[in-house]
Formats: C-alpha cells, sequence, structure tokens
C-alpha cells in the first residue's frame, strides 16, 4: 500500500495556476452548519470531510481501502455518462458553454461503503487558459432528484464568486419550492468557505455554512478522518431526516412535494 491517493490517468491536459484539485485530490475537515430563522428557529452542525479532486485525475486508491472512497459517474448530473467529466460537459452543452479540455474541480462526497448523499456538489469550470468560465452547484434531495444551479463567471464577482438564482428544486418538505438562493462558492483554497442563504418573501428563511482546512489527500488523512467519522455519507442523511423529524414535531407545516418533470440533471 503507498501512503498517498494517486491520480487515475489524466483524459484531457489541463493548464493554468495550481489549485487544489489542479495536481492532486485534498481533503477538507469540515464543519456544516444550518440555521432555519423563519417561521419558527432552529439550528444544527456537524462534521464530516470532503474531496476536492479534478475530475480529469480522479485519485485510484490502494485496493484495500477502496470502499472508503469512490467517485460514481451516475451519483452525479443525468446519471448515464461514462463519467463525471463527460456528465458535466454534457450539461454545459446544453447551456452553450464549451470548456476546452480546462480544468475542472468538483468539491463533494464520495460513495462510502456503496453509499453517498450529496446534498451540495460544487464543481469550479476553467476553460484551456486557466480562467474561471463558471460555477456548478449541483444540489440533491433526500427523495432521489438532482438539480443544477449555473453561475457563469461573468455575471458575478469573480473574486468572490456570488451569485443568486431561483429556487428550483424542491429540497425540503418545510420549504415551498418559491424562493431564491444568495450563493458564495469562493474556490477553496487552505480554506473552504461557503454560503448559501435562502430567501422568501418574507426575508431569509434558511442559511448553510461551510467551513473547512485543506488537507492532502493521503490514505493516512483518510483512514484518520474515517476513524472518526466512520460512515459520513450515511450520517448526513440521517442527519437531515432527524431535523426534519424534530421541525414535524415542533408543528411546522408541510408542503406538499409537486408533482411534476424531473428537473434538469434529475435521474428518472
Amino acid at each position: 500500500m503507498t501512503g498517498t491517493a494517486q491520480p487515475a490517468a489524466r483524459t484531457q491536459q489541463t493548464t493554468g495556476p495550481e489549485a487544489p484539485g489542479a495536481t492532486g485530490a485534498a481533503l477538507y475537515e469540515c464543519v456544516i452548519a444550518h440555521a432555519r430563522t423563519t417561521p419558527l428557529r432552529r439550528s444544527f452542525r456537524h462534521r464530516t470531510y470532503l474531496w476536492c479532486v479534478d475530475l480529469d485525475r480522479l485519485p485510484v486508491l490502494p485496493r484495500p481501502v477502496r470502499p472508503l472512497a469512490r467517485f460514481d459517474a451516475r451519483d452525479h448530473f443525468g446519471g448515464g455518462a461514462d463519467s463525471i467529466r463527460a456528465g458535466l460537459d454534457a450539461y454545459l452543452a446544453g447551456h452553450g458553454i464549451d470548456l476546452d479540455g480546462g480544468r475542472v474541480t468538483m468539491l463533494a462526497h464520495a460513495r462510502v461503503f456503496g453509499f453517498v448523499f450529496n446534498p451540495l456538489s460544487v464543481y469550479w469550470c476553467h476553460d484551456g487558459s486557466g480562467a474561471l468560465v463558471c460555477v456548478v452547484a449541483e444540489v440533491h434531495n433526500t427523495y432521489g432528484q438532482r438539480h443544477c444551479y449555473l453561475l457563469r463567471a461573468d455575471e458575478t464577482d469573480a473574486a468572490e464568486t456570488e451569485f443568486e438564482t431561483d429556487k428550483e428544486l424542491y429540497v425540503s418538505p418545510f420549504f415551498a419550492v418559491e424562493g431564491r438562493y444568495l450563493m458564495r462558492l469562493p474556490p477553496p483554497g487552505d480554506r473552504l468557505r461557503l454560503t448559501v442563504h435562502l430567501e422568501h418573501e418574507e426575508g431569509r428563511a434558511f442559511t448553510a455554512v461551510v467551513r473547512g482546512r485543506r488537507r492532502p489527500a493521503t490514505v493516512r488523512a483518510l483512514l484518520s478522518a474515517a476513524v472518526r467519522r466512520p460512515w459520513p455519507t450515511a450520517a448526513v442523511w440521517a442527519g437531515i431526516r432527524r431535523h426534519g423529524m424534530a421541525l414535524l414535531l415542533r408543528g411546522l407545516p408541510v408542503h406538499p412535494r409537486p408533482r411534476s418533470t424531473p428537473k434538469e440533471g434529475t435521474p428518472s
């Protein structure tokens, strides 16, 4: 067993400045906090770890530890592409964007013991010169649906990567589909600092923040994280369910899930 998660052979040559994921994978030890502000207040936080990877150089772990991290194309976008990168490129092509082989950095959970749940996966997409073209925020709900929100770099503050977008996916039974997200998604460096606000007509309803510290994705670092968080993907899913039960017991009204055609990027 080697001491480092080795990248798979690059399928496309990328250029541009170095960044986490440009020459190898990174792990972020994270604290994720959720705060609801209306119509009642409730908050929770949990610790986990996330992967930051170059989609053209996904890490290949030594066989004994592969159950701890698997990146599978079926877990992202339409779920039918040959790779996550192919799924992203097809999604971007549908919006008239061609990265020309540029680097894409993804922040997400990997499959652990065959299970994954990613409330939010983020893709920072660069062109062949290394310039940021767009950011894709892929949101998953606990009903097996997913939807992608596209941020074009020319529509936002490139330094902070902030954008606004209408909410289009039913995520929680305690929120209507209508609403607007305010997202701050700066590219991860030594620190990870992501923030998502949900705005309704009556004001800010919900805030989620992700804060983390970067570590090289060595086998030792992965085993250390796995010992402290043995099944993080299942823990995230269970935590959301527990939070929902607590809100239900407090009498928060439920918004029925709309009967509609699956959204773009949602497996049918």
